[in-house]
């Protein structure tokens, strides 16, 4: 293992460690009022930036976007070339610089405030004409890069993007932003499916394994294997709930009783079964399975059993 590598890699991780957590102590009242401003504006958020910062820019967008806060990227050498078209009357522009002093910036500055349009700096020189000119100051300030050279945006990029991070968060909670809102803008993926995917949807193709507490036990055999569930349920003439009978309850009943000619559905199964509602969110019934060390869940709606719902089921859609 070549120490020199480590060495370097762990130098690079506390360098940006420190200089997030030096973030903190730059906080102050411009902050809380940028915040308050952004809640309160109708228009979007415009984010811009040059080189690195613009990447860092597009990334604040990505996220403002995702956690419902509406937001746009403009890159600040197009800016000049028709992409202010994009800044409408009420919106709000973040320009993120590290010297605050880039040539396309200080062009872009007076055209913005021409326009009347709010300009918020996050900065790593609050002496620059990108800081001296904004309404609002974020301090960026970073002691010095990761990079060796002190010359390649690291640690000054880390400090933008966390900053960034710290505004979205704030509107987010301002906006009280809940997990069914974050499921609208994030629908693909395993992510989106744990956060919008239901029971119902889960058991739209299983069997409806059930017997009624007078089936003999070669009834229950015949309806756990037909169903492939490894489970029925016990239900009523109603349709109500009784009890559950598993693959691993037929085992032990067999290896306790040798009288099995009598046996009904009611004396082998397990009363009060773990259930679910049908409309419950699936991760719901992951959190259910993983308490209780169960592997399937009969669901009801209505107090009338409708399915089953098996850990497979939470598996092929990749939520476990």
């Amino acid at each position: 293992m070549n120490s020199i590598i480590l060495e370097s890699a762990k130098k690079t991780i506390l360098a940006e460690a420190n200089a997030i957590s030096q973030l903190a102590e730059y906080l102050n009242s411009d902050f809380e009022e940028v915040v308050q401003y952004l809640h309160s504006t109708t228009g979007r958020i415009v984010v811009s930036g040059i080189g690195k910062s613009a990447i860092i820019a597009q990334k604040i967008v990505a996220t403002f976007n995702s956690t419902g806060t509406p937001a746009l990227f403009m890159h600040a050498a197009d800016a000049i070339h028709g992409d202010l078209g994009m800044i409408q009357e009420n919106d709000s522009v973040i320009i993120i610089s590290k010297s605050g002093e880039s040539p396309e910036i200080k062009y872009l500055i007076p055209i913005i405030k021409n326009f009347k349009n709010k300009i918020i700096a996050i900065v790593g020189n609050t002496n620059s004409y990108l800081a001296t000119n904004a309404h609002y100051v974020l301090n960026t300030t970073v002691s010095e890069e990761a990079c060796p050279n002190n010359l390649a945006p690291t640690t000054s990029t880390t400090a933008q993007m966390v900053m960034g991070d710290a505004l979205a968060i704030c509107l987010m909670q301002l906006s009280a932003f809940t997990n069914k809102d974050f499921a609208k803008y994030h629908p693909g993926g395993n992510l989106g499916k744990k956060l919008y995917l239901r029971v119902e949807d889960l058991i739209a193709n299983n069997e409806i394994p059930k017997v009624l507490p007078t089936a003999g036990l070669k009834e229950v055999i015949i309806e756990i294997t037909g169903k492939r569930l490894g489970v029925t349920a016990v239900t009523n003439a109603a349709n109500t709930i009784l009890g559950i009978i598993t693959d691993g309850d037929l085992r032990r009943m067999l290896e306790h009783t040798n009288q099995i000619s009598n046996i009904t559905a009611l004396d082998i199964c397990t009363k009060q079964p773990k259930q679910i509602e049908k409309e419950a969110m699936a991760i719901e019934a992951l959190e259910m399975m993983k308490q209780y060390d169960i592997t399937q869940l009969l669901v009801h709606e209505n107090n009338q059993f409708v399915g089953v719902l098996h850990i497979h089921d939470l598996m092929r859609e990749g939520i476990l």
